[in-house]
């Protein structure tokens, strides 16, 4: 829900029914995109972590749904308290929102509203766990995921997106959550993996994806799941920026995957799948705030640049020497940035918004909004974050012991395995065997 949209129609909305479909097709595109990221992450990491992987993302299904249902959507988007957060009684537990009451200026009931941005809120958290692969127990992850949507991400969806928030008041653009979701979780990432620290055998174990097919599926469904998260990002499909954001999401992404594996060709040798994949993802992630105000050919920059820049970052984690598993920060905090300073040079001022960037007359103004944006969410959540997990690995313990990593957390944590080779013992052992040479033969003499 960017600030700049002004209401033409001089009638007070009425549901439409045609954009309240639209709007929950979007919703369950969506709610996809976190079983993706599972897919995504679970085959980038090792046999031994993959469940555990998966459920970190699967786990924010069951607990922001609820969250969000008690107090979440009225943090977020309830009536303004000083424009840093939210609240109101009749969106307590959902409670006092009649089935055909329309979000305010939109024609489409407020259930629809709530139900798309939970979907967002789901996401948000999900994507920090990549982070915090092989080494973090479960409960704990489970009760830093509840403890930082409430103090995090639900104030900074409304200083973004909440009428009255400060951010939004300001005129920050942010289309579909450049910096409520990107650059929140990116940065959470980093002040999470500074307290707990790295995993054993960084920088010596190769701890290489195991499932690049996994990977490749997971961010085919993200990219599929992307078009409701960005274009349904307008609340609507009257007056075609839905559209434009359609077509900037496919092109930037595309750019930007194009962009990484030329990067990694010219620096490596090599096209790799896990290349295309990431550099999919980073334009994907850049383009989320500035899709709605860009061209297409704008767009193709925007993912051009994300893809190189991207692709580079991903590096610095061995530069400096912080454990980012999965590229958390790499692309996701340093795809929001991009993406959204981006706004600031490439806005044309003719599709979401008059609000013009630097390439299109209109000066440095929106590239400060920007920057203020970007770095006071990067700021608070990167702190806010890390004193969360410090707490909780001074009080419960965040990780897991040093033999339960190395063993595997998914026996630990979960009592399973990923895959189960037992069927195969027999065939399989006789298939290793079969290349060495066969033992003198022997004549049984019977007893």
């Amino acid at each position: 829900m960017p600030p700049g949209i002004t209401t033409l129609a001089a009638e007070a909305p009425t549901l439409s029914a045609a954009n309240t479909g639209f709007m929950l097709i979007c919703s369950a595109l969506v709610m996809l995109m976190t079983p993706a990221l599972a897919f995504f992450y679970g085959g980038m990491v090792r046999v031994k972590s993959t469940l555990n992987m998966l459920m970190m993302s699967f786990i924010s299904l069951g607990i922001v749904s609820v969250l969000w249902v008690l107090y979440g959507f009225s943090l977020a988007f309830g009536s303004d308290v000083g424009s840093v957060i939210g609240w109101s009684s009749d969106y307590f537990g959902l409670s006092g929102i009649g089935v055909t009451e329309l979000w305010d200026g939109y024609t489409i009931p407020v259930y629809v509203f709530a139900v798309f941005q939970l979907m967002f809120a789901i996401l948000t958290p999900a994507l920090i766990s990549g982070a915090l692969a092989d080494r973090v127990k479960f409960t704990s992850w489970a009760l830093f995921l509840t403890l930082w949507v409430t103090v995090v991400y639900f104030p900074v969806a409304h200083w973004v997106w909440g009428a009255g928030g400060w951010l939004f008041d300001l005129g920050v653009i942010d289309f579909a959550g450049g910096t409520a979701v990107h650059i929140n979780a990116g940065a959470a990432a980093l002040g999470v993996i500074l307290v707990i620290g790295k995993r054993v055998g960084f920088k010596k174990d190769p701890m290489r994806p195991h499932s690049l097919p996994l990977v490749m599926l997971g961010a085919g469904l993200l990219w599929f799941g992307w078009f409701g998260f960005n274009a349904g990002s307008w609340l609507g499909n009257d007056d075609g920026v839905g559209a434009v954001m359609f077509v900037n999401t496919q092109v930037a992404t595309g750019a930007a995957m194009l962009a990484w594996l030329g990067y990694e060709k010219i620096r490596h040798g090599s096209f790799t799948t896990l290349g295309a994949a990431s550099g999919a993802v980073a334009g994907l992630v850049a383009i989320t705030p500035s899709g709605g105000c860009v061209s297409p050919l704008g767009a193709i920059a925007v993912g051009a640049i994300a893809g190189v820049v991207c692709a580079m970052a991903v590096g610095l984690k061995y530069k400096f020497g912080y454990d980012d598993s999965l590229d958390v920060v790499g692309v996701h905090l340093v795809g929001g940035v991009i993406g959204s300073l981006l706004v600031g040079f490439f806005a044309t001022g003719g599709v979401q918004s008059d609000a013009k960037g630097l390439f299109y007359g209109g000066g440095l103004d929106q590239l400060g909004k920007q920057a203020v944006g970007v770095f006071a969410v990067l700021a608070y959540s990167l702190v806010v974050s890390a004193v969360l997990a410090f707490l909780l690995d001074k009080t419960i313990g965040m990780r897991v012991s040093e033999d339960d990593e190395i063993s595997g957390v998914d026996q630990v944590e979960h009592a399973e395995t990923a895959y189960d080779f037992s069927g195969a013992g027999g065939g399989a052992a006789s298939r290793t065997n079969s290349s060495a040479p066969a033992a003198p033969q022997t004549k049984k003499v019977d007893a």
